[in-house]
Parts: structure tokens; C-alpha cells; sequence
């Protein structure tokens, strides 16, 4: 019924390693590059991977199994040049949730392999690799030195930032830190610049000095967003248009029940004729009599307390502000996480008495409805969480287009067919 929209073959090329569902590779796609092949060690996230690219190259399993050379002989790459190599390493050993955060974390150097694959033989003009912001403060900032010593020592000038995605359209508060480097003479990699605002502050290790928070933030600069940057969409603009679900029900295809009302809506809509994953998992009969007290916007707070848990019953009222919290229409989502559970942040539908769909969580990360997942309820769930918004991929993208124009005006490159085809003819 879906499908991705129809694009003219590019000459732009890219790769994507530690893929997940593809996140990264939707932005990328939309912005004009090829998706050539994907590396992910999780048969559920490459499933949907080939799903929805399925000219891509799929290369199942660990990393650390995988050569540059197995790469250019299985795929459409050949001896072409690939111009953008993207990818997110597994964050768990980095992130600020994490119960243990220590170097030692053997999750925490696979991104080692990911520049291993730079240096034999992939090369490609760019790299964008993202994780969690708890990156830049892991031991003291030596697990950052470390990231930023592999790839200057790979032959690359690499820069690093802390995005938010709300600033690029997403209607999400969710920071990730984004390296973005480069091996071209004469170009020195930069990131794009907000295109809309958003109030929330970082609350992280590094948030003044690493995000674009002294552009975009204070109190006397207000004037100064509304005048210059868009108003990004909002809860209710980004999943208003979805058909109304029961708890624990919906269907994995339907067709859409009115138009599309904003232009979040259309955006998303682009190629689908229907939509996808539109159904949300049930919660206990207990928790349904707890969200009937809250109201949008609202959370535990606003639960008698004879129904509050029993550790809830204890809690302060300045603590766990997020838990069974109710979706505010009129605002910005918190970050998606892999589990849509009531228990551990705001994940109740604004006027209905049920979590988020599958769909309604896609939605809030940018994935266009056209972008089917695969597996059980839960693998879509923690794909959906574990995903880069394929918005903040988009811009990125354009960034390195316009980097890779601005700097090199005179650049022809044949399709990489005829790239291949030539190299493989000795011409």
C-alpha cells in the first residue's frame, strides 16, 4: 500500500552501520543519497531496514565480522566512491540512564570499528556518526578524545555538536550528540544551524559550550526565535489526523479517516496512501482508572492517591515528573524511548484513555508514514525509540550537499553504475 517516494538515481552514496530501523538512512534518502548497504547486529531493526530499502545491501550480524573489502564485493559499491558512511553505535554504555557508565563498557568501543571500516578501504568523503550527549562527560571527556583521535588519525577533520531535534523541525525534545567529519581538501565540516525554536534548556554536561544554545536561547532573545525561526509542530499538528484506537488495539494497516490538516501532516503523508503500525499495546485495567484523572498535560500528580503505586504514594511532589503523564497537544513530546511505558514517562494519548500507537510514536520521531516496521509489538516500539528523527538526518544531509557544492563547484561524478562499470573496464 506504501511505499518510498519514487527519486531519481543520485550520484550520491551512502552507507549506514549500526543501523537500527534506518532512521538515519530515511534523512539521508530524502535528502538525495542512495542507501547502497546497512550493517546492524539485530535481525528485527535489518528486517525493517530491507523492508522499506530493499536495493539495499543487508550485512546481518556483528560488526566486527565485517571488511571493507566484503563490503564493495556484495554490494552495488564496487570500486565507487561512497559519499557519506552514517551510523550510531550502540549508546547504552554512554547514556546518562545508564545504571554503570565507565569506559570499560566493551559496548562503548565499537565505534572503533566503524572507523576501522574508514580506513580499509571505504574512505568516504564524509562521516556523520551520532550518540547520546552523556558521551561528552563519560570518564572525564577521554571516551570523547578517543572518538575525535580515531577519526583525525583515519586522515578526517571532524567537528562535534549536540542537536537538539526539535530545533530541525521535530515536534521532540531529544539531544543527540553528532559527529560530523570529512577527508576533502579545503572543507571544513560545520553543522546545520537551527531552522526552528524551541524553549527547552539542556540540562546535560556540556549544554552551553557543545549545543547552539547561545543562538537560540535566553530569556532576552525570544523576540529573536519568533521573528527568525519556525514554530515547530506540535503533539496534537503532528498525530491529530490518526484514526481513534481502543487500549491494545488498532491494526498494523487502515486507511487514513480525513485529510491531512497542517503541514507536518502532508509532509509525512508524502508517498503513503495509508497508514502502517497504527495500533498500541494494552495496559492494565489499573492504569486506565489512573489516566482517566489526568488531564493533558497533566501526570501522576493528578491521580487520587489511594490509586498512586504504592512507591508513588511516597514520592514528593517534585519528583518522577514525567511518570504517567498525558501528552500536551499544544506542546513538544519528551524523548521516545524504547518502551511507551506509563511507569516511566509521558506516553498516555492526550484525548484518549490509551499509550501512543506505534504510528503516533513514528510520528513524533518524523518517520514518514510510508516507513512500515516489521516484529512483534515491542520490536516496533524499541525500533521506533532507538531511531535517529529522520528529520534532524534530513538536515544534516543537506548540510553536507551544500558543503560538498560550495566547496567543490566543479565536482562531475558519473551514477555509481557507470562509476563501477568504468572502473571495472580499467578506464
Amino acid at each position: 500500500m506504501n511505499r518510498a517516494p519514487n527519486k531519481k538515481e543520485t550520484d550520491l552514496l551512502s552507507g549506514d552501520l549500526f543501523s537500527g530501523a534506518g532512521g538515519l538512512s530515511i534523512g539521508f534518502h530524502t535528502a538525495g543519497f542512495t542507501p547502497v548497504f546497512f550493517n546492524d547486529i539485530d535481525l528485527d531493526s535489518a528486517n525493517t531496514f530491507h523492508a522499506n530499502f530493499p536495493a539495499a545491501t543487508p550485512f546481518v550480524g556483528p560488526i566486527q565480522e565485517l571488511s571493507a573489502s566484503i563490503i564493495r564485493e556484495r554490494t552495488r559499491l564496487g570500486a565507487a566512491t561512497l559519499d557519506v558512511m552514517i551510523g550510531g553505535p550502540p549508546c547504552q554504555g554512554f547514556s546518562i540512564n545508564a545504571p554503570i557508565r565507565s569506559q570499560e563498557d566493551p559496548r562503548n568501543h565499537l565505534f572503533h570499528h566503524y572507523v576501522r571500516l574508514v580506513l580499509e578501504g571505504l574512505r568516504p568523503n564524509f562521516v556523520v556518526m551520532e550518540n547520546v550527549p552523556g558521551l561528552v562527560s563519560l570518564d572525564g571527556g577521554k571516551s570523547l578524545e578517543s572518538v575525535l583521535a580515531a577519526f583525525e588519525k583515519a586522515g578526517y577533520s571532524v567537528k562535534f555538536k549536540i542537536l537538539n531535534a526539535a530545533h530541525y523541525g521535530v515536534p521532540q525534545e531529544r539531544w543527540r550528540l553528532v559527529f560530523l567529519g570529512t577527508c576533502l581538501p579545503g572543507v571544513e565540516p560545520s553543522f546545520p544551524l537551527p531552522t526552528h525554536y524551541s524553549l527547552q534548556r539542556p540540562n546535560f554536561t556540556g549544554g552551553r559550550d557543545y549545543t547552539f544554545e547561545h543562538a537560540i536561547g535566553g530569556a532576552k532573545q525570544i523576540s529573536f526565535l519568533y521573528e527568525n525561526l519556525m514554530k515547530p509542530a506540535t503533539i496534537g499538528e503532528a498525530i491529530g489526523d490518526l484514526p481513534s484506537i481502543p487500549s491494545g488495539g488498532g491494526a498494523g494497516e487502515m486507511p487514513y479517516w480525513k485529510p491531512a490538516r497542517n503541514c507536518y501532516q502532508e509532509m509525512l503523508r508524502e508517498g503513503a496512501s495509508g497508514i502502517f503500525n497504527h495500533e498500541c499495546a494494552g495496559v492494565a485495567p489499573i492504569n486506565i482508572q489512573r489516566i482517566s484523572h489526568v488531564k493533558p498535560g497533566g501526570s501522576w500528580r493528578d491521580i487520587p492517591h489511594k490509586l498512586l503505586p504504592k512507591g508513588l504514594q511516597r514520592a514528593r511532589r517534585s519528583d518522577h515528573t514525567k511518570r504517567y503523564g498525558r501528552l500536551d497537544p499544544e506542546g513538544l513530546s519528551g524523548t521516545i524511548l524504547t518502551k511507551c511505558d506509563p511507569h516511566w514517562g509521558t506516553f498516555f494519548h492526550y484525548a484518549q484513555d490509551r499509550i501512543i500507537s506505534i504510528r503516533e510514536a513514528a510520528r513524533l520521531q518524523s518517520f514518514p508514514d510510508w516507513f512500515r516496521f516489521t516484529g512483534s509489538k515491542v520490536e516496533q516500539y524499541r525500533q521506533v525509540g532507538n531511531a535517529v528523527p529522520p528529520l534532524l538526518a534530513r538536515a544534516l544531509a543537506e548540510h553536507i550537499k551544500t558543503l560538498i557544492k560550495e566547496n567543490q563547484p566543479k565536482r562531475t561524478v558519473k551514477p555509481y553504475k557507470e562509476r563501477a562499470y568504468a572502473t571495472s573496464q580499467g578506464k
